[in-house]
């Protein structure tokens, strides 16, 4: 069972606007792709929720604009100079350099928009969000735009009251532990007794909303880590005073204090709500209300592939962890990983799936952890949990050039050694360190993968073997580097400098020093360094792919029949360029009532392919299913091909269809091929009288013998002479006069007699008649001997270029030129040139080129006693240019045809290339294969949980934290994009006074 997929070829780089709204993680909804009522249209199956319910909406209008934006606390942040985009129905901003400050807030959670009384010549909006923080965004853009902008956004907000999404916010941020955490904490600033009255209330409120936030399986089997040693009461009174003025959940402002703050870790009660907004995991929890529980309640008891994959790996998941050692946390892991496969049928269940959904619910619950994991394989590291595992495989050739680029001296060492950086750096990427690092570490490195990108992983892949560079320089091969990454990462609780006389340095661990050194030398790697990377090397990563999985179609094959690994891979080459061209109808799933039982698995789906794709396919090996036009103008000399319709491609599609199911799978056409490839004579006679014989009775009707001649005439279209139309109609002759003189008489009737009548779907012929038709002609003799099993070639298929990746400028341009209309446009010029000036000729190239002449040969005398030779016609299998010329007439013609065929093709047939494909796999697959050897975790005792009651309110601030230094010089070098004078007007707006 193979499956062959062609989506690689099919990526193209995402446009402005794509780009625009994975920067704010917007979800789908933006492009149509979830339904405001629930429900994304990536759901399989029966999980659409209520998909397709109404008429479609009319889409919003999207805009940007110039804008300023501050926050409306006079002191309390800078003012940023950005672009703030109506993206409905989101509100977004970002500062100009795409880092300082940003926000994405749904319009129903903005209470109140008002246009400031400001000085003239300024446009300036306030705008009150439900957790009562005021902003004020200044319109820089002209006076038209910032009117035109304003119209749109009152649209937009319109629509959202209609649609009653603003009655929603207050049920789902109760979900929120930011919510909680603000409002104990304001509790007791108050001193009024009044006050305190409404304190008391809120604290209630607290209390109830306390008992609905959603949280992991930290909140009751413990968090790793010990509290103390994490500091997590100073984190968290940190978190709390920025989420009270700046936020928190749905209308969370990120500044620049917030990326500080996240590289100093986050609390752990309050780590799971963060990694969902950040992310924008929280925007899909909101939109889709439900949907987790109904997915999983329409799938119950199906069993698949994917549950079998799960339920192996569900032990494996963290074992360490006591939560993974009970059902409790056994039951949500099998649960989030099922409800993922149930969702994405195409993915179902990949590697290393189970060790990140065993991470994240520890801090979200199953419901969060569902819409996280589909951010991240879906979003964040596209194509890193799928079958081919292309993502992984890309980052891992863009994280070596990377380590070209910056670490040279490393690099050569590890190509002179032939160590695989790939061996140890995939776990990592593929993990997100979790497998290689102890928790509490890795935690704090996904922390800032939320926040900063996927960049992250590459800047602290590099800081690793920049800090061991010393060290990797004296490995010699992969067990040592593997040894020596191991060992690093035991110590990374360790101080950095043991030794040092100031005891300020001996506080920083190794993993300070680690981030240090990552978002510090290692800054210049921008999310722009990992996208033009991976352009770079997208197209060789495909190749090697799909050279990887040609071989595994070809291993999985039941049985090769005749052909040898070379010639089935032609023939895979062939399937895959039709499916390239024309891809199969897509699978369809039974609802989940109609699914196998737990007691029998749900097979993985086959790649089969329709009659449209094999249409194709026959083309590319058979020279009759395609008609060929040598076109000279004048100007250009080509080959137009174009694919025959006849009822004989039909019907050998449903010939070699031997299970009923209406499609055929690569298993399939191999069989089919070796049915007609490798016959002689009398077997070729009896395959073509079977193809024909419908109700498989061993006899043919009259109307059957028609069609048989039908099929003959079709495969002889092209043909020079009248040679093979003469064949036909003396076969008619013949066919219909020894079918009429083998019907049996009534008994004592004369022979001589009239022949009795028989109606035209009644047996007529059978297949030792019809063999004896055919031997009694020299043309059709010789068709069925040699030249038909000669038509089936297996030929080399041109390499399909991947589609060019290049965004740049000419690239596009080249692009848009390029493209199959045009060049349709430029052969029609030509050819019309060609025949104003009188040298437009079109050649039809025949299928089998044997006659050249218009001789026709003379029929044979005798029926009875067939020249019964050898067949050659295996021959056809390693040069079909050869045995054609053998057979052929020499002749100036026919020889341009045959070079036009197939110009400098040597006769030995099979190019070196193509064992080449055979040959054992690249370094980097063989690391992909073995991943599971190396996903083993590494228990290490820094994780063990600790009460939280042991932790001291007293500890040392987290300012003492390496990192915060680091930050902190980041902060004073920040540029907010504004002049004074624009400071000071920004100020001044935080102040004034609505419009009246």
């Amino acid at each position: 069972m193979s499956t062959i997929s062609t989506h690689l070829r099919n990526f193209k780089e995402p446009t402005k606007d794509q780009l625009t709204e994975l920067y704010f993680a917007l979800p789908q909804s933006v492009n149509g792709g979830v339904n405001a009522t629930g429900g994304p249209s990536g759901a399989s199956g029966s999980g659409n929720g209520e998909k397709g319910k109404g008429p479609p909406e009319p889409e919003l209008e999207k805009m940007e604009i110039n804008a300023v934006l501050s926050l409306g606390v006079q002191g309390e942040e800078d003012s940023y100079a950005g672009k703030l985009y109506l993206l409905p129905p989101y509100l977004a901003f970002a500062s100009h350099d795409r880092k300082s400050a940003r926000f994405t807030l749904p319009l129903c959670t903005i209470r109140r928009v008002e246009r400031l009384n400001a000085r003239a010549g300024v446009y300036a909006l306030s705008l009150a969000l439900w957790h009562g923080m005021k902003i004020v965004v200044q319109l820089t853009s002209l006076r038209p735009t910032a009117d035109l902008f304003c119209s749109l956004l009152r649209d937009a907000l319109k629509v959202e009251l209609q649609k009653g999404h603003m009655k929603l916010v207050k049920p789902f941020v109760k979900t929120c532990y930011s919510e909680m955490l603000v409002a104990n904490a304001t509790a007791p600033e108050n001193g009024d007794e009044k006050v305190e009255g409404k304190t008391a209330e809120s604290a209630q409120e607290g209390s109830a909303s306390d008992s609905m936030y959603l949280g992991g399986l930290g909140l009751k089997f413990k968090f790793p880590g010990d509290p103390k040693k994490l500091r997590e009461a100073s984190k968290t009174k940190l978190w709390t005073n920025y989420l009270r003025t700046h936020g928190r959940n749905l209308t969370l402002l990120r500044y620049p204090q917030c990326t500080r703050l996240v590289q100093v870790g986050l609390p752990n009660r309050l780590r799971g709500e963060m990694w969902e907004t950040l992310s924008g995991s929280l925007y899909l929890r909101f939109e889709n209300p439900g949907f987790y529980e109904r997915l999983l309640a329409e799938n119950e008891g199906r069993t698949n592939t994917s549950t079998e994959e799960i339920e192996k790996d569900l032990h494996r998941s963290l074992p360490e962890y006591s939560a993974y050692q009970s059902e409790e946390g056994i039951g949500a892991l099998r649960r989030v990983l099922q409800a993922y496969s149930f969702k994405n049928p195409e993915t179902g269940y990949c590697q290393a799936m189970n060790i990140l959904a065993a991470a994240i619910l520890i801090y979200m619950s199953e419901e969060q952890a569902f819409w996280l994991l589909e951010v991240i394989c879906d979003r964040l590291l596209p194509g890193y949990y799928s079958p081919s595992m292309h993502g992984t495989l890309l980052d891992q050739r863009v994280f070596e050039s990377l380590v070209h680029r910056c670490l040279p001296v490393i690099h050569d060492h590890f190509t002179e050694v032939d160590v695989q950086l790939s061996v140890a750096s995939l776990p990592w990427f593929l993990s997100l360190f979790i497998n290689s690092m102890p928790m509490v570490f890795a935690f704090r490195i996904i922390d800032c993968f939320f926040c900063m990108g996927p960049k992250v992983l590459f800047q602290v892949g590099l800081a690793i073997l920049k800090i061991n560079g010393e060290k990797l320089l004296k490995i010699q091969d992969d067990g040592q580097f593997i040894h020596l990454m191991r060992e690093y990462f035991a110590s990374l609780g360790d101080s950095a400098h043991p030794n040092s006389s100031d005891p300020r340095a001996r506080a920083i661990t190794r993993f300070q020093e680690l981030l240090l050194v990552s978002f510090r030398e290692f800054a210049v790697i921008t999310d722009d360094t990992i996208h033009s990377e991976r352009r770079k090397y997208r197209s060789e990563i495909v190749h090697s792919i799909e050279s990887f999985s040609k071989r595994s179609a070809i291993r999985n094959l039941r049985t090769l029949e005749r052909f040898t690994k070379e010639q089935a891979g032609l023939i895979y080459d062939a399937l895959f360029k039709a499916i390239c061209i024309e891809p199969p109808p897509a699978v369809q799933y039974p609802p989940p009532s109609l699914l196998t039982t737990k007691d029998q698995a749900e097979e993985r789906p086959e790649t089969r392919i329709g009659l449209k794709t094999f249409k194709i396919f026959l083309s590319e090996i058979c020279t009759w299913a395609r008609t060929e036009k040598i076109v000279s103008n004048g100007f250009q000399q080509r080959v137009d091909r174009e694919i025959a319709e006849h009822e004989l491609v039909d019907r050998l599609f449903f010939f070699w269809d031997v299970e009923y199911r209406g499609v055929l799978s690569f298993q399939n056409l191999v069989s089919g091929l070796d049915g007609v490839m490798f016959n002689d004579l009398m077997e070729n006679i009896e395959w073509f009288f079977n193809l024909h014989d419908k109700n498989k009775d061993g006899y043919l009707t009259k109307d059957e013998v028609l069609t048989l001649s039908e099929s003959l005439l079709f495969i002889f279209r092209n043909e020079v002479g009248d040679a093979y139309l003469g064949a036909v109609s003396r076969f008619m002759s013949n066919a219909f006069e020894y079918g009429d003189a083998l019907i049996p008489r009534p008994e004592g009737a004369d022979p001589d007699s009239e022949v009795p009548h028989i109606e035209s779907n009644q047996p007529y012929m059978n297949l030792a008649t019809f063999r004896m038709v055919v031997l009694a002609d020299e043309i059709l003799e010789s068709f069925f001997e040699t030249d038909f099993s000669a038509t089936f070639r297996l030929e080399p298929v041109p390499i399909m270029d991947v589609p060019n990746s290049n965004s740049g400028l000419l690239g596009g341009i080249w692009q848009n030129i390029a493209t199959d209309d045009n060049r349709k446009i430029f052969n029609k010029f030509t050819d019309e040139i060609g025949r104003t000036i009188g040298k437009h000729q079109v050649y039809t190239r025949p299928a089998i080129g044997k006659y050249t002449t218009l001789e026709e040969p003379k029929a044979r005398e005798s029926l009875l006693t067939p020249t019964m030779r050898r067949s050659t016609s295996k021959a056809s299998l390693t040069s079909p240019t050869e045995s054609t010329l053998a057979s052929s007439e020499s002749s100036a013609s026919a020889s341009t045809v045959t070079a036009a065929t197939s110009p400098g093709k040597e006769p030995s047939g099979l190019p070196s290339s193509i064992s080449s494909e055979y040959a054992p796999m690249p370094s980097m697959f063989k690391a992909a294969a073995n991943a599971a050897a190396l996903m083993e975790r590494t228990p290490f005792a820094i994780d063990d949980a600790k009460d939280e009651s042991d932790e001291s309110d007293e500890e040392s601030d987290v300012e003492d934290d390496g990192v915060m230094d680091e930050v902190d010089a980041f902060l004073e070098a920040h540029d907010s994009g504004l002049t004074e004078a624009e400071r000071e007007l920004a100020k001044d707006l935080i102040n004034a006074e609505p419009v009246k």
